[in-house]
């Protein structure tokens, strides 16, 4: 993208790639000229279908962006406080720019997109970050195998694809993956399961542990044979343009089973399951909990 934008400095450049028709809806959507790469039209996120190419949000400007900018600015100051499609004020110094820059400058020769077949993921949950990981440590399989964990005499069993940082200190006897990041100073003791998960540096798996789906905070500890669980909200895996969603956490006030996360320093005794569950910083359970945000 950088070498596109070097070759031809055009003023906006942004980054695109292709979804689904139904997913297309969740994004701005980009009508581009096939040979020139221009946008011709772009509208944000849709009510019908416009476009399967999508705005990743990554831009390079040019100077010469500026003056569109300057000039969104200045009208907005003179128009004062003003009422978006969702019906809430913004003040009048905020730039809007898909809105009130893309939309705008569409056709005009000024705004180009490069498009791209590598990894993207929108992150706006944390399953999505789950996602993201793995999508992260498949790359690392094609481009820097050498960073992932290989199964070795003496050491755990590892399945897919692993990352372990060189200060993590893991016990042979635990098995360890598919999507499974390990982060500095991390502890996972004898007999531990992890699977789908990212532990954060400094966490404590303590033996016979299992972590399905969940994201572990720092420095958090979880006690003998507990079992923190989360569910899984992938993409279709048939469909090779299908996104993560970002849905809500809620529908009609319960809470949607979604991957269990853990904050930093939240301390989780022996013996207990934490499914589905949400649980703040510096928490420190004393019992089971299942589909919960644990204030």
């Amino acid at each position: 993208m950088l070498a596109a934008h070097r070759h031809h400095p055009h003023p906006f450049l942004l980054l695109g790639t292709t979804a689904n028709r139904t997913q297309s809806l969740n994004y701005g959507c980009i009508v581009e000229n096939p040979q020139t790469h221009e946008v011709l039209h772009y509208v944000e996120k849709p009510s019908t279908f416009v476009s399967d190419i999508i705005n990743c949000g990554i831009y390079l400007f040019s100077p010469e962006a500026l003056k569109p900018l300057r000039d969104v600015f200045y009208r907005n100051q003179q128009d004062g406080q003003l009422e978006d499609s969702s019906g809430l004020w913004r003040g009048a110094g905020t730039i809007r720019l898909e809105q009130d820059v893309f939309s705008a400058l569409a056709g005009q020769g000024q705004i180009y997109v490069h498009l791209t077949d590598g990894i993207w993921s929108q992150i706006k949950s944390a399953g999505s970050a789950l996602y993201a990981s793995r999508l992260y440590l498949g790359q690392y399989q094609l481009t820097h195998p050498e960073r992932l964990a290989k199964h070795s005499p003496g050491g755990p069993r590892i399945r897919g694809n692993v990352y372990i940082h060189p200060t993590a200190k893991v016990a042979p006897s635990a098995v360890l993956g598919p999507n499974v990041s390990i982060g500095e100073g991390v502890t996972v003791g004898e007999g531990v399961r992890l699977r789908e998960s990212i532990v954060l540096h400094g966490a404590m798996l303590q033996e016979h542990t299992c972590v399905l789906h969940s994201i572990v905070g720092w420095g958090s500890t979880v006690g003998r044979w507990a079992r923190v669980e989360g569910t899984p909200n992938d993409p279709n895996p048939n469909d090779p343009r299908a996104h993560m969603d970002s849905e809500s956490l809620f529908k009609d006030g319960k809470l949607l089973p979604a991957i269990t996360i853990l904050g930093c320093r939240v301390r989780i005794p022996a013996e207990v399951l934490i499914l589905n569950s949400i649980v703040l910083p510096h928490k420190e359970l004393s019992r089971s909990f299942t589909n919960q945000i644990i204030l």
